[in-house]
């Protein structure tokens, strides 16, 4: 008997499992699509997989993700929310040193880049597997570069108030060639020159913006 049939049956101690609820189950159907997907591609994994892996009912997975393409775009939703999360941490901890802040953003690409098992950019793997630039995972993807550049561009604003635009998308250029790059070449190839040359790069940025001296 399966763990799915067992979980039918009342415990040993005559208590009713509880129901999940429908944000219970849109968790267990987004965490098993996190591990398929990270392990191989969201195109290669069926939803009749997927809803195996679940433990779930068929009906009970289409009620919650009416189609695949909603579910690819919702797993990208909530890994973005959760890495600008991570990100807004990082922030809130650098309040008072904007350079500081851009270097820990670049800091946490490296430390998904050296980490065990890294594919790439899950938002630029994923996305890239749909041509329709409406499709949900494109436009999941998208958003999070958006509120990514955001948070940039303020930092890069403050280190160079009115002229941080250059250097936010050029810090942004050095994150997805670090993880292009990584994800190619692995860890020690050029990805491994990144956060060196995103300090040089806010330095020198930081350093033109000065006025010449008297």
């Amino acid at each position: 008997m399966t763990a799915a049939a067992l979980s039918l049956h009342a415990p040993e101690d005559g208590t009713v499992p509880a129901r999940r609820s429908r944000a219970e189950r849109q968790e267990i159907v987004l965490d098993t699509a996190e591990r398929l997907f990270s392990a191989r591609s969201s195109r290669s994994v069926g939803m009749d997989e997927l809803v195996r892996e679940t433990g779930l009912g068929k009906m009970t997975v289409y009620r919650l993700f009416k189609s695949k393409d909603d579910l690819v775009g919702a797993y990208l939703s909530r890994k973005a929310a959760t890495v600008l999360a991570s990100i807004d941490a990082e922030l809130a901890r650098h309040r008072d040193d904007p350079r500081a802040a851009l270097l820990a953003v670049v800091d946490a690409v490296d430390s998904d880049v050296t980490s065990v098992g890294f594919r790439g950019c899950p938002f630029t793997n994923v996305s890239s597997e749909y041509d329709d630039p409406q499709h949900p995972a494109r436009s999941a993807a998208a958003d999070y570069k958006f509120e990514l550049h955001a948070r940039l561009e303020g930092l890069a604003d403050q280190l160079i108030p009115g002229g941080g635009d250059d250097l936010a998308a050029q810090v942004h250029l050095i994150i997805d060639g670090m993880y292009l790059s990584g994800g190619l070449l692995g860890p020690d190839g050029p990805a491994s020159h990144g956060r060196r040359l995103a300090e040089q790069l806010i330095d020198s940025a930081v350093a033109g913006s000065r006025p010449p001296a008297a």
